[in-house]
């Protein structure tokens, strides 16, 4: 079946163009981008909204990181969950999809909401739930999780981001041990275990 690699041609060449140019760049440029007539750019998405939409989609997914279900070691996990997390959001890929993103929101009301459940959300209810289940166990404090969570994931990204979109500062090799660090600031409110 031809159809499946020329639809997966122009989500790539979409995906491209939409990172370099915004939403201003053209159904022509895309089309030659990914070697297809522009027809066959229509026959898979009735229009360039539509494009930009499902590229939206796919952008949010691959923020999505995996928590372990049941942690032996609280720390260790959410280590490797902050390290996951900040590799995806900032780096260079996870920067330009904000910017684009960001940019186009305004226009994409919706869309916004639904790229906002789909990814983030989804990865807010994911922390949240494994939080409880660390309150639930009388590891962290009896707060509520879902507050928890996102300012987790605020300390992990927020000030980074907004260096990295001035291009103030780079997602380096200090990265890991600026997770770990903001791990140990997290612990230190929630944890009952006497992390330092």
């Amino acid at each position: 079946m031809v159809a499946v690699p020329h639809r997966e041609r122009v989500l790539r060449a979409a995906t491209a163009a939409f990172l370099t140019e915004g939403y201003r760049s053209s159904v022509d440029r895309i089309a030659r981008r990914a070697g297809v007539a522009k027809q066959t750019v229509y026959s898979h998405f009735p229009s360039k909204d539509e494009l930009f939409k499902q590229v939206a989609r796919e952008f949010s997914t691959r923020i999505l990181v995996q928590l372990d279900s049941e942690p032996e070691d609280l720390r260790a996990s959410l280590v490797r969950f902050a390290v996951a997390y900040r590799g995806r959001a900032l780096s260079s890929e996870g920067i330009a999809v904000f910017r684009t993103l960001l940019s186009e929101m305004p226009r994409f009301r919706r869309l916004a909401r639904a790229v906002y459940e789909g990814g983030i959300g989804v990865t807010v209810r994911a922390l949240s739930a494994y939080l409880k289940k660390a309150m639930d166990a009388g590891r962290l404090r009896k707060e509520d999780p879902r507050f928890a969570a996102e300012l987790f994931m605020s300390m992990l990204v927020g000030v980074d981001r907004t260096k990295r979109l001035y291009g103030v500062a780079r997602c380096g090799e200090e990265s890991a041990r600026r997770a770990a660090r903001i791990v140990d600031c997290f612990l230190r409110t929630y944890s009952t275990e006497g992390h330092s």
